[in-house]
């Protein structure tokens, strides 16, 4: 799984951080599962839904999966898709792009064009 856009979903507050630190291990649940969680575009909705719902002050970052190395791991979470996951900190580098994610009438309103 190369060549593509990979998505984190962070809380405005978790993504000051990383802008200020210029690193992260990420939000809670990703220190707490030893790995930052990313999501690809046919994913990422669902994962805004589950983790998400209700939130605002959300900011979706997106990365080039082939710029993170072999740290990046493919592995089956939900339904046996596989997700990638970054077992390493989260670098300010390592993001392409970062936009905030709206809350539209109680559902996050993504980027077009995005494919999601």
């Amino acid at each position: 799984m190369k060549n593509m856009l990979i998505f984190k979903i962070f809380r405005a507050d978790e993504w000051a951080e990383l802008r200020a630190k210029g690193e992260t291990a990420g939000a809670p649940i990703d220190v707490a599962d030893g790995y930052v969680h990313f999501s690809t575009a046919e994913q990422v909705a669902e994962t805004a839904a589950k983790h998400f719902a209700g939130a605002d002050n959300l900011f979706l970052l997106g990365l080039e999966a082939d710029d993170l190395g072999d740290k990046l791991v493919w592995e089956p979470s939900r339904g046996g898709a596989l997700f990638p996951h970054l077992y390493r900190a989260l670098r300010l580098q390592d993001v392409a792009w970062a936009q905030p994610l709206p809350l539209v009438d109680g559902k996050h309103d993504f980027p077009a064009g995005l494919g999601i």
